[in-house]
């Protein structure tokens, strides 16, 4: 098997000879700008509270970000899961929904914010931890089962008395709003630093942990704790836009899988749940057998 420190060389190598690899960092940083780039909440110590907080953005994003001007998908699901008589419930599950058709985990490896940090975390040069396949394989579940158990599950059955439920992934694990809505909160309002307590510490470990763990494993947060990478990947197999393998033109060299920093198999599994369509296989495959995009090449 290969290390995690070669694994890492060759990802990083591919990131600086291919110009696909350099188009997506780009297009990371854009959509990062354009979503969470209101630098009046941060000078103002505030929240954006314009008409565009009413939509979600594709990754995660949180609401309480000071420069966030749009909602995370997760975090609204949540607000409204019990909600479906006023048909908001209807509405936010309708954006996933469409999100997750047209590009499935796509969006995982180029529009979200949270994967852009940890890619960055992980280009640190330090050692790197080769996760076991076994203990991987079944570590990938728990994903689904924070999905179903934090996000819709508590959210339906544990409510007070006019039906309201807490957002029980945001208020327990999310470090996505722990960085970007928890921290630079405290810092803005001294308020805010007076009433901190258990919870804010506890999610502040949970965020360190996965800092530190990104340092070394690709993407800890994508692989085994995002309930929205979750949903994205069940839309894989039918998402517009996808990863497509030319079975003819295939040699079978596996260079993709040995560059696929997601352990996936592309001339295998291709439709991998796994797969966030960062194109690095597409760059290495010599006979451009792998595609993304709405249709095969050719």
């Amino acid at each position: 098997m290969m290390s995690g420190e070669k694994n890492s060389q060759k990802i990083c190598e591919t990131t600086k000879k291919n110009p696909g690899q350099k188009k997506r960092l780009l297009t990371q940083l854009i959509f990062a700008i354009v979503t969470n780039g209101y630098v009046q909440g941060f000078l103002q110590k505030t929240i954006f509270k314009g008409g565009t907080k009413k939509f979600c953005v594709p990754g995660m994003n949180c609401y309480s970000c000071p420069g966030a001007f749009g909602a995370c998908p997760i975090g609204a699901l949540q607000a409204v899961i019990v909600s479906v008589k006023y048909k908001a419930s209807f509405y936010v599950g309708g954006m996933i929904t469409l999100f997750g058709v047209i590009f499935g985990r796509l969006i995982c490896g180029w529009l979200c914010a949270f994967g852009l940090i940890e890619d960055l975390l992980y280009r640190i040069p330090v050692p790197k931890l080769t996760i076991p396949k076994k203990v991987d394989s079944v570590m990938r579940y728990l994903k689904y089962a924070i999905l179903v158990v934090f996000v819709l599950l508590l959210p339906s059955v544990l409510t007070n008395e006019f039906g309201i439920a807490a957002p029980y992934f945001c208020e327990w694990i999310c470090p996505v709003g722990t960085l970007e809505g928890g921290i630079p909160l405290v810092l803005l309002k001294e308020s805010l630093r007076n009433t901190i307590g258990f919870l804010f510490y506890w999610k502040f470990a949970i965020l360190i942990i996965i800092v530190l763990l990104s340092m070394v494993v690709y993407r800890p947060f994508c692989k085994y704790l995002c309930p929205l990478g979750a949903i994205y990947g069940i839309f894989n197999k039918v998402s517009i836009i996808r990863l497509h393998l030319d079975e003819d033109s295939c040699v079978g060299c596996n260079k993709c899988g040995s560059v696929c920093p997601m352990q996936v198999e592309p001339n295998k599994l291709p439709d991998s749940m796994e797969c966030i369509r960062c194109g690095k296989c597409t760059d290495v495959c010599p006979t451009e057998a792998l595609n993304i995009g709405v249709k095969k090449k050719g």
